[in-house]
């Protein structure tokens, strides 16, 4: 246990949890480079990683905005994420934080930062899981499904 914590760091570029900095996702020539996902927690790059769909790059903010706890963007790694789009050629940031309040506002507040810096702001799609049944979706899942609708 002792070694483990001894031989973890965080990666120097995208902030996710590693034993060698840059972490393997960073060092990956194969990844798009210009396009960063944006996640709350270290677990939510192997969820994203682990569909397979996702080939850029990740940055990890270790939380979210939650004035109710006290953690405002500065005791989020949001200082480093402007500084990386400003050093590295990125056309597109993905922002993936949870579909709460809190991400909710962590995703606008970001939204807000980095549009002016002339960067295409995406968020995930969110709306109705699969093998759901419509009659148990509430009422905003099923407003945000039918305003993500996709051609078929």
């Amino acid at each position: 246990m002792y070694d483990l914590k001894q031989k973890t760091v965080f990666c120097s570029k995208c902030f996710n949890i590693t034993e060698l900095s840059p972490c393997t996702v960073c060092r990956d020539d194969g990844r798009d480079r210009s396009i960063i996902c944006v996640v709350e927690e270290p677990l939510d790059v192997l969820a994203i990683d682990r569909t397979g769909e996702f080939r850029g790059l990740y940055h990890v903010l270790h939380g979210s905005i939650s004035p109710v706890d006290g953690i405002g963007p500065d005791e989020l790694r949001i200082g480093e994420l402007m500084a990386r789009l400003k050093a590295e050629p990125v056309r597109e940031v993905l922002l993936a934080t949870n579909p709460n309040l809190e991400g909710e506002a962590t995703a606008m507040y970001l939204a807000r930062l980095i549009q002016p810096q002339g960067v295409r702001v995406t968020r995930l799609a969110r709306g109705l899981p699969v093998g759901g049944d419509l009659e148990y979706a509430d009422s905003v899942t099923l407003g945000r499904a039918l305003e993500g609708r996709q051609e078929m």
